[in-house]
């Protein structure tokens, strides 16, 4: 079995809050990701629209649009 599970910590142990599929005493490689908790979400979230108003978002595609019409690259010498 290879895949993802979740634990918890408790007393500094790993608790699997999953049914492991492995014999006893078997020797695992772990790695640990930790999962964002809610304040940053709520961060996150209070930030949203902060640009409002700061950027004319018809004029910035109007200007991606032109940038894509002129090219860095010189003009092939056939």
């Amino acid at each position: 079995m290879a895949g993802t599970i979740r634990a918890r910590v408790r007393s500094g142990m790993l608790e699997p809050l999953e049914k492991l599929d492995f014999p006893e005493g078997k020797e695992l490689t772990l790695t640990i990701l930790e999962l964002p908790s809610g304040l940053e979400k709520d961060a996150f979230l209070r930030s949203a629209g902060a640009w409002k108003g700061l950027v004319d978002a018809d004029e910035l595609v109007k200007n991606i649009y032109a940038d894509r019409l002129t090219s860095p690259r010189p003009e092939p010498r056939l």
